[in-house]
């Protein structure tokens, strides 16, 4: 058997990852090539590794295995490292697949024990759907800013112009009713 990948170098190439915080991730890749013995199985563990990486960084991942999971929810990705585990201990498969196999495993065992929530539904990290809400809710605050000023430029034309008919806004509002400029107040 050979000497197995550092697991502290992985768990934080895995937290990076996920927080897409690649740069530093390209380090710690490059510290396990390094510290790695030099194996069929340690290089699928490294090519899976790196696979991670390429899919985390990419805009298009419609054929990634992380892109149809809930990565909050722990027991799907229990059920998911059990499944890669059993690839793992697989006679069947050669040393590089348990390899590449035993990295994912480590993957889905280290992912509910981050302490951050973790999304990276569509290449999109916390942060960056943070800042996306932050936009959206500014926008919707302008939009509403500039509603309330037609408003009351239209409620200041509309005091301006006599009525017409002889029925005032005052006339078809009923005693106790509330209107919406009471509501613009």
């Amino acid at each position: 058997m050979t000497k197995p990948v550092p697991k502290v170098y992985t768990a934080r190439f895995f937290q990076l990852i996920t927080t897409r915080q690649f740069t530093e991730a390209e380090r710690i890749l490059e510290r396990v090539k390094q510290k790695m013995h030099v194996s069929e199985r340690n290089r699928g563990y490294f090519q899976a590794l790196y696979g991670m990486l390429l899919t985390h960084r990419s805009n298009n991942d419609r054929y990634a295995f992380l892109s149809g999971i809930d990565l909050n929810n722990k027991n799907q990705l229990k059920h998911f490292r059990q499944e890669f585990q059993g690839h793992v201990e697989s006679r069947l498969h050669a040393e590089y697949d348990r390899g590449f196999f035993e990295a994912w495993a480590d993957f889905m065992r280290v992912l509910p024990k981050l302490d951050m929530p973790v999304s990276i539904v569509n290449n999109k990290s916390v942060v960056e759907t943070e800042k996306e809400k932050e936009v959206e809710a500014t926008i919707e605050a302008e939009t509403v800013v500039e509603a309330e000023g037609q408003t009351k430029s239209n409620e200041k034309a509309e005091l301006d112009e006599e009525p017409e008919k002889g029925n005032s806004e005052a006339e078809l509002v009923q005693p106790g009713q509330s209107t919406l400029v009471d509501f613009a107040k």
